[in-house]
C-alpha cells in the first residue's frame, strides 16, 4: 500500500509517500522560514496561505519522483494536530477531499506522535519499548513508549518548550529566526565556561523541564557585559551548554527509573550537534542505546506523517469521512491502532 503523508502544521509543507515493504519512495519539502524571518515568528496567516500554494505542486512533484499517480494510492495521512488551525485546516482538507475522490482511506496523524516514530524510518531502527525524548519549538516531553499508540507521559515543560526558548533566546542577542541553529552557530565562537548558567529543576526529584528561567538568566547576563560579538558568543555557548545539559541529566534520570536502555530523540531540537554528542557519549558510557532521525527529518516533514499514517491504516484504524483539526491534542489521548 503506498500512503501519502502529508504535513501541515506550522510552517513547512511537507509531502511524502511511503511504502511499508519498500520504504519511503519521495519526499519534499517547501520551508516559509525566509518569509517569517522578518517578523521573528511565524506569523498563522501567511503560513496558511503558503501551504494552500505550495501543498498540490508538492504532491504532484513527489508522486512523479515516486513513479506514481494518484490512482496508485492506497491511503492517505494528514497532520491533523497539535499546530495552528488554519495551517492544519489547508492540508486536513487538501487529504480528506482527495481520499474521497479516490475512495481511499485517510487517517489524521498526530503531529508529537509523527516525529515519536520518525527514527522508526532508518535502517537501524529502535525496537519497543523505549523512552523517547521530543524536543521541538511547541513541546518538550519524556514520553515512555510500549508501542504505537501507547505513550505515557513523564515529564514535560511547565513553561516554554527548549526550541521556543531557544528562539527567545536568540531575538535577545540580536540574531536571526528560527534561533536554534543561529546560536549553535554563535556557540561555535563563545566559551561555554565564562557565564555559570542554571540547570533548571535538575536539583530535585522528577522529569519536568523549565526553561523561561534560562532565559530571564540570559537577559540579565548580557545586561553586565558591553555587548560584544564575544560577550554575545560567550552567553551563547553558556545557555546552549544548559539546556542541553538539562535534558541529558533528565533523559538519564528517565532511563534509571524505568529501566529501559534505548533513548529516541527527535523533533527539531534533536539536530542540535552538541546535544547529540553529549547523549551519544552518555549512551556509550553508561550502556544505553540512543536514536535520532536522520537530519532531513528532525524537523517537520511528511515523510513521518506518512510513516506513522501508514502503520495505523496496517492495524486497521478507520477514521469517520470529515475535515477535522486539533490544534490542541494532548498525546496522551492517543490510543494503539
Amino acid at each position: 500500500m503506498f500512503v501519502l503523508g502529508i504535513e501541515t502544521s506550522c510552517d513547512e509543507t511537507g509531502v511524502a509517500v511511503y511504502h511499508p515493504e519498500q520504504g519511503l519512495l519521495a519526499h519534499a519539502l517547501y520551508s516559509q522560514v525566509k518569509t517569517h524571518a522578518e517578523y521573528g515568528g511565524v506569523v498563522p496567516e501567511l503560513a496558511s496561505r503558503d501551504h494552500v500554494k505550495k501543498l498540490i505542486p508538492l504532491i504532484r512533484r513527489v508522486l512523479g519522483e515516486a513513479g506514481l499517480t494518484q490512482r496508485d494510492l492506497g491511503g492517505i495521512a494528514y497532520t491533523r494536530g497539535p499546530g495552528l488551525v488554519g495551517a492544519l485546516l489547508v492540508g486536513a482538507a487538501v487529504a480528506r477531499s482527495l481520499a474521497w475522490t479516490l475512495n481511499i482511506p485517510c487517517v489524521g496523524v498526530h503531529h508529537m506522535e509523527g516525529h515519536l516514530l520518525a527514527p522508526l524510518l532508518e535502517p537501524d531502527a529502535p525496537e519497543f519499548p523505549f523512552i523517547a525524548l521530543l524536543v521541538s519549538g511547541g513541546h518538550t516531553q519524556l514520553v515512555e513508549v510500549e508501542g504505537i499508540g501507547g505513550y505515557r507521559i513523564l515529564g514535560e515543560s511547565l513553561d516554554d518548550a527548549a526550541g521556543e526558548a531557544f528562539d527567545k533566546t536568540a531575538k535577545m542577542l540580536g540574531l536571526g529566526y528560527p534561533g536554534g541553529p543561529e546560536i549553535a552557530k554563535l556557540a561555535d565562537e563563545g566559551r561555554a565556561d565564562r557565564f555559570d548558567f542554571p540547570r533548571p529543576m535538575t536539583d530535585r526529584p522528577g522529569l519536568d523541564f523549565s526553561f523561561s528561567g534560562l532565559k530571564t538568566h540570559t537577559l540579565t547576563t548580557l545586561a553586565t557585559t558591553e555587548g560584544t560579538r564575544q560577550d554575545k558568543a560567550d552567553i551563547a555557548a553558556a545557555f546552549q551548554a544548559a539546556v542541553v545539559d538539562t535534558l541529558l541529566i533528565k533523559s538519564r534520570r528517565a532511563l534509571r527509573e524505568t529501566g529501559l536502555k534505548r533513548l529516541v530523540v527527535a523533533g527539531g531540537v534533536s539536530a542540535n550537534r552538541l546535544m547529540r554528542e553529549k547523549l551519544d557519549d552518555m549512551a556509550r558510557k553508561e550502556g544505553y542505546r540512543v536514536y535520532f532521525p536522520r537530519l532531513a527529518f528532525c524537523g517537520d516533514n511528511g515523510a513521518m506523517i506518512a510513516y506513522a499514517g501508514c502503520q495505523r491504516l496496517l492495524a486497521g484504524h478507520v477514521e469517520p469521512a470529515e475535515i477535522r483539526a486539533q490544534p490542541r491534542w494532548p498525546l496522551t489521548e492517543l490510543t494503539p491502532p
